[in-house]
């Protein structure tokens, strides 16, 4: 220990040895949280998450966490130091205050307009992921006990409200098959709206994992881009790969497809490079994941849809299951939700009509 004073480091010894006799570890290393974070990403998260979220953490880490926390010693780090960074996150100027990647390359930043504060903040979901990286690594570094305690846990975050759309009715939702029935990558507009697939996982599908006999397919990994590389990883959480049984519409479609891929692949030979997939590129090779916008606005525009996002597909099948009446537990093991509370608090929105059913049930009781 160092101090001013004999008397200084003396008090600072007492206290160590106090939480030492209470098994509370003091700090194993003078680290910075800079020098910390490095160290768990590369020895921790590389090591155990998935590419895609090391990714997403590493860019976190970089744009925030350092130029925010990083010259701060990781022992000297407390709860009003966490309250302050994430308030400078939700207000202010960004680009002033910390020069951020983004901010710099915009057009509207404050060094290209004279000092002038141009506003740029970022969104309620972003603070709530950046204190949870922070809350993960700290807590890592709790459980090696390089610190004592998890400060960022002592600062509690509002999740952010966003509005997650119900998605399409029956009648949309048999637009878009009936749209999809003669597109190249009509099945998988099927299965999508059916099954509740992933983008992710329809294009990491293989026809090694869908047995039509038996009327089932696996789903075993997906197909991300992750630094400019696109890479066949496992899938989101544990709950995530998962057997679905195939009712009949996916079974028709699925064979149906087959049958034009096998023409497709004839065509093209010898340039066809076959990887098993379902859903490849015109070349066989792993499609782009954003590619898709260009075939599913063919097919919104053909059903007669406004904005739909692809994803809302999945949102569909949740929602129209859970409104047959489907219990949640069923949903949830069909599209692989990691709980059933995001089952039933984010896709399962009562419509008007249920509502108005359900009153009408009071007010005739009570009449």
């Amino acid at each position: 220990m160092y101090g001013k004073t004999r008397e200084e480091c003396h008090a600072k010894f007492i206290k160590l040895k106090r939480q030492a006799d209470q098994g509370i570890p003091g700090a194993a290393e003078s680290w910075s949280v800079a020098e910390y974070l490095a160290y768990w990403l590369e020895h921790v998260v590389k090591a155990e998450r998935r590419p895609k979220t090391v990714q997403g953490y590493e860019g976190v880490i970089r744009r925030y966490l350092i130029p925010g926390l990083g010259k701060k010693r990781l022992d000297k780090l407390n709860a009003a130091d966490v309250r302050q960074f994430v308030t400078s996150l939700r207000s202010g100027c960004q680009c002033c205050q910390r020069g951020w990647d983004k901010a710099r390359e915009s057009s509207e930043c404050c060094a290209k307009k004279g000092g002038k504060c141009c506003g740029y903040t970022i969104e309620p979901r972003m603070v709530q992921f950046v204190h949870a990286v922070l809350r993960n690594a700290l807590e890592n570094a709790v459980r090696e006990e390089v610190i004592a305690r998890n400060v960022a846990k002592l600062v509690k975050i509002s999740p952010p409200k966003y509005k997650v759309n119900r998605g399409l009715t029956v009648a949309q939702a048999k637009a878009i098959i009936k749209a999809s029935k003669d597109h190249r990558l009509g099945a998988l507009y099927v299965l999508a709206v059916s099954l509740g697939l992933r983008r992710g996982e329809l294009l990491g599908l293989r026809w090694q994992d869908v047995d039509l006999e038996a009327g089932a397919l696996e789903v075993i990994q997906t197909l991300q881009r992750v630094g400019g590389r696109l890479l066949f990883v496992r899938p989101k959480t544990e709950e995530s790969a998962r057997t679905i049984p195939l009712p009949s519409v996916c079974l028709d479609a699925l064979k149906e497809h087959r049958k034009r891929q096998f023409i497709e692949r004839s065509e093209r030979y010898p340039d066809w490079e076959d990887h098993g997939l379902v859903f490849p590129s015109r070349r066989g090779t792993p499609m782009e994941p954003d590619n898709l916008r260009r075939s599913w606005s063919e097919i919104r525009k053909a059903a007669g849809l406004g904005q739909v996002r692809l994803h809302d597909l999945r949102h569909t099948c949740v929602s129209l299951l859970l409104d047959m009446g489907i219990p949640p537990h069923i949903v949830r093991e069909i599209v692989g939700h990691s709980d059933i509370e995001i089952t039933m608090t984010i896709y399962a929105h009562a419509s008007l009509d249920e509502k108005r059913k359900a009153l009408n049930k009071l007010g005739d009781t009570l009449s």
